[in-house]
């Protein structure tokens, strides 16, 4: 059973979440994503179970090392999440989700101890080849509160018995167990071309919740390297990589472009 922990989310599109733990309570998160914590708070940094659960979640994109927060004081305790980019923090009850959420690989943010983080590859080998960003995906476990994030702004879909919904695989943030997951075609020459989209489609099928952004990290980057002709200089990076040395450089002046 996972800690029960209270929390309270601040700001609009810059969010951060802000837990309060009771004396022994504790409230996991990806490496670096700590804002804040008031001094009995006592950090630890670990794998999480091992070298091959860290494995797993370096598999997913997420940090090898995953880190506790525990309040080691008599009274209340606080610490604070920030949001990685622009968008909105999704609180999450696993409860409600019968003990099981499925979500992008670089959308959670952190949860209460005692939930579990692990890996979910998708089951068909068309979704494999041709999922991108929808492919590998994370899997939250446990009953208790856990944090995601959305770029951009956020949408909640609730889909009926039998409905289906067709989606950019890096717009979803995450969906109910109980969702079904595939890669479907687009069809035609022209569109799988020219039509800007990609070939391929997330279906996701009802029943269940669906959670999308509107502005993925991996669409804004890339438009930042295209805008920055970065991408013209035969650089064989990663396209948030490149972009976050694009906006170092900018504010910090080391770089010409």
């Amino acid at each position: 059973m996972a800690d029960i922990i209270d929390y309270k989310i601040v700001g609009d599109d810059m969010q951060l979440v802000e837990i309060e733990l009771d004396p022994g309570e504790g409230v996991r998160a990806e490496a670096g994503a700590m804002m804040y914590m008031e001094n009995d708070i006592m950090m630890q940094t670990n794998t999480g179970g091992g070298l091959f659960r860290g494995l797993k979640r370096m598999f997913t994109g997420e940090s090898f090392f995953i880190t506790n927060f525990v309040q080691n004081g008599s009274g209340k305790g606080h610490v604070a999440f920030g949001a990685p980019y622009p968008g909105k923090i999704v609180p999450l009850n696993l409860t409600d989700f019968n003990g099981t959420f499925i979500c992008q690989k670089d959308s959670f943010l952190c949860a209460a101890n005692g939930i579990e983080i692990e890996i979910e590859l998708t089951k068909k080998i068309g979704t494999g080849l041709f999922g991108g960003e929808g492919f590998i995906l994370q899997r939250l476990q446990g009953h208790g509160m856990a944090f995601i994030h959305a770029g951009g702004a956020l949408v909640e879909k609730q889909l009926n018995a039998g409905e289906i919904l067709k989606v950019d695989t890096g717009c979803i943030v995450g969906f109910s167990n109980s969702i079904h997951y595939d890669i479907e075609f687009i069809g035609g020459f022209k569109n799988a071309l020219f039509g800007g989209e990609g070939m391929f489609l997330a279906k996701l099928s009802g029943p269940g919740t669906v959670y999308l952004q509107s502005l993925p990290f991996s669409r804004l980057a890339d438009r930042i390297v295209a805008a920055s002709g970065y991408s013209n200089r035969g650089e064989q990076r990663n396209s948030g990589t490149v972009a976050g040395d694009i906006i170092g450089g900018f504010f910090g002046g080391d770089r010409e472009y």
